[in-house]
């Protein structure tokens, strides 16, 4: 009686460790393909060494009027002018900083050509991205939904 009782003790330590390892880190769950707000973009984050970055992946617009692809005409080097932005990297820095908080990161505006610091914040699903200069109180927030989940749903 007392093996079978230790056998289910150490059964059921184990798999809570298993499920502990097995567990995706909190900080990944900015991973993946967000809408940006007024579906203008989706942007695809990722992770590089120990921060987070994200890159356009689509766009809804992606050529001008007269046909030719979006570039990053507004950027202040103007050897980047040429840059296509579809595949561009606007999110950059990012570190998670625990309770659906990722600090410290950069996020640069195509259409203005300007780079800001910026923090995000995951409520209910939603990513809420601050850009500000200086200090945070002096930013605006725009908030961004996940595109995979939207994807995986009209899926099934």
């Amino acid at each position: 009686m007392r093996k079978t009782a230790a056998a289910i003790i150490i059964c059921g330590i184990l798999s809570l460790a298993a499920r502990a390892f097995a567990a995706e880190p909190a900080g990944d769950a900015i991973l993946g393909q967000w809408y940006t707000e007024g579906d203008e973009s989706i942007v695809e984050i990722y992770k590089s060494d120990q921060c987070y970055c994200g890159k356009i992946v689509w766009l809804n617009e992606p050529n001008n009027s007269d046909g030719s692809e979006k570039v990053d005409a507004n950027n202040p080097d103007e050897s980047k002018r040429g840059r296509k932005i579809l595949g561009m990297d606007i999110l950059s820095g990012f570190k998670y900083e625990g309770k659906g908080d990722w600090v410290s990161g950069k996020i640069y505006d195509p259409n203005s050509g300007k780079t800001y610091s910026c923090n995000a914040r995951m409520k209910k699903g939603k990513l809420n991205i601050r850009g500000y200069i200086g200090v945070s109180l002096l930013g605006r927030t725009t908030v961004w939904r996940q595109a995979d989940a939207e994807m995986a749903a009209t899926k099934e």
